[in-house]
This record gives structure tokens, sequence and C-alpha cells, in this order.
């Protein structure tokens, strides 16, 4: 009961809010106009975005225009291959995502006050992460929220943290994301990064090996601002270590493939190199490097019960065994 309070309490502070964004917006600027100018921004294209929205083209383009005229600035210009947005357009489809965004959480909200969690929520994924986590958590969340819906976005840690602050998705795992007041962040693995080149290289890779000698081998790392490549500079830089960079591929797997038939060496967390019998591991101690899986949601709106729900479902997930097919060692 006091659960269903609190739900109702922030769903009408939320409206609240977006009654009050509505009212500074309603002189200049009309819901459904935005909507459409969102459309064909995104798309390119007026035809495209009428076929979408299932309005007629002139309808679409009136709008449009209509908005441009209210606010005084041309938002869309016309090539040979569609439209492209102004400067003005631009700066207004970051605005007017965040606005429409604003609208369907207020939707949300409501249909959440019912005993089981309804609506839609989106969860911004790394990649690696994204292919051992998805089946386990689309499995439960199915089970236990029948009346809603997930969708799972993939992206580089850096894209998904802007994401999540420009409210394309509800929540997030993260690696190693800067410290921000406006995201909330919660660890909950940490992985151990090691040093990884093809069985067959020569010399062979030791056991172990500090990072002052990592200067010493040809690397493939992603390129900033990845996170493993942030994590990886930084300890190397307050070594005094200088890195021989040769190659910067950002998708793990790819790095994984390189690595494998002999290009380069890697670094990359120990669970990545599990499934790849052509490649020798050697662990990186002094210091060793270790990698922060964070749990991050957006301070500056409100949750819904769904995605605290979804977010509930995350920390249940045995994360290390997903990755590594083990329980976690003692600590």
């Amino acid at each position: 009961m006091v659960e269903d309070c609190d739900a109702a309490n922030n769903a009408i502070s939320f409206i609240s809010d977006i009654c009050f964004l509505y009212s500074l917006l309603a002189q200049s600027m009309d819901l459904k106009q935005i909507a459409y100018f969102v459309e064909v921004a995104e798309r390119r294209s007026f035809s495209r975005a009428a076929e979408a929205l299932d309005v007629a083209q002139p309808t679409l383009s009136r709008q449009v225009r209509l908005l441009e005229l209210e606010l005084g600035q041309h938002l869309l210009y016309r090539n040979g291959r569609g439209v492209e947005p102004t400067e003005a357009g631009t700066r207004l489809l970051g605005h007017a995502r965040g606005l429409l965004h604003l609208a369907e959480r207020a939707r949300e909200d409501l249909r959440t006050l019912g005993d089981t969690p309804a609506g839609k929520v989106v969860v911004g994924l790394p990649p690696r992460i994204a292919r051992v986590l998805t089946p386990p958590l689309v499995a439960r969340f199915r089970q236990a929220f029948p009346q809603a819906s997930i969708a799972v976005a993939e992206g580089l840690s850096a894209q998904v943290r802007e994401w999540v602050l420009g409210g394309r998705v509800d929540l997030a795992l993260l690696y190693d994301p800067p410290a921000t007041p406006q995201i909330s962040m919660e660890s909950l693995l940490r992985e151990e990064l090691v040093l990884v080149a093809a069985t067959h290289a020569y010399p062979a890779l030791p056991a172990h090996l500090g990072v002052a000698q990592l200067s010493a081998y040809p690397l493939i790392l992603p390129s900033l601002p990845n996170a493993i490549r942030t994590l990886v500079e930084g300890v190397c830089r307050r070594a005094g270590v200088r890195l021989n960079v040769v190659t910067e591929v950002d998708a793990v797997q790819t790095i994984l493939e390189l690595a494998a038939q002999g290009q380069a060496c890697a670094i990359l967390p120990r669970s990545a190199a599990l499934a790849w019998p052509a490649l020798a591991v050697c662990r990186i101690d002094t210091p060793v490097i270790r990698n922060r899986l964070v749990l991050a949601t957006p301070r500056q709106r409100p949750a819904t019960r769904l995605a605290d729900a979804t977010a509930a479902l995350l920390r249940e997930l045995d994360l290390h065994a997903l990755l590594y097919g083990e329980a976690a060692p003692a600590a």
C-alpha cells in the first residue's frame, strides 16, 4: 500500500513537471509538430517520415513549416538526398527528443500504478555484456512482468552514457563511466584486465608481468574515449609507462580476432578471452588493472516502477557466473 502511494505521488509530481514544461512551450510549439519534426529530422526525408507516421506528406510539410514560422528559424534544408537539420534544427532536435520522452514517461508512470508494472523499459548495454546478459534478463523480465515490454539498446559505454543523459534509455550498465552529478552509479562487478596474444606468438607471453613491462609489446587497443583504453592509459600514465599502440579497433570481438591471428597483443578483461583457445593469457600485476561495471540511472528523471523493478532484476543476476561460467571467488 505504501509502495502504491509512493508511486502515485511520484507520478503526480512527474505529471506536474510535464504540465509546467508544456505551459512554457505552449505559446510557441505544438507537441504534434515537434513529433513530426523529430521524425523528419531523424529519417532525413519527408516521404519516409510521412510513411512512418501514416500521414500525408503535404500535411507533414505544412506542420513542420508552421513550427519554423512559430520559432522564426529554418529547421531543415533540402538536398539531393532528402533533408538535413540546420544548426537551429540540430539544437531543437535534442530538446525535442527530451520533451517527447518526458511525455512518454508520463504515460508510462500512469500505466504502472497497478499491482503489476506495465509499459516499456529501455536498457542500455555494452555489446560484450549484452551477448551474455540479454537472454537471462529477458527471460526473467517476461516472467515477472507479463504486461510490460523490454528493449535492449547496445552501444559502447561512452555512447550508452550519452543515451542515459539524453533520455534514450531508462537505465544502463556501463564500464568505468566518468563521474557526473546527473547519473547515479552502483558498482556491480569488477574484472581483471589481462594481456593476450596468439598462442603461436614468439616470444611466448610470460605467466605474469608488471605494468612497467607493457611498453615492450605492440598493442591493439580501442580508441579513446573507450572505457578500456581510458582505464589502461590512466594506469600506465601514473606509472610513467608509454604504450606501443599499433592498431586501434573499438569492437572487442575484432580485437580478439586480430590478436589470435598474431597481429599484435591486446589488453582486455579476462572473460573476453575465455572462448578463444588460440589466445595465450598473461596476468598483469604491480598494479593489477581492474575495470568496474556499474548500474547507471539518471538522477534528473524520476524512475518508473518498471525501471526500478528492472534494475532489481539486473542486481539479482550473477554477472560473474554469466561471464566466466563459474561462481565468483571468495573475497
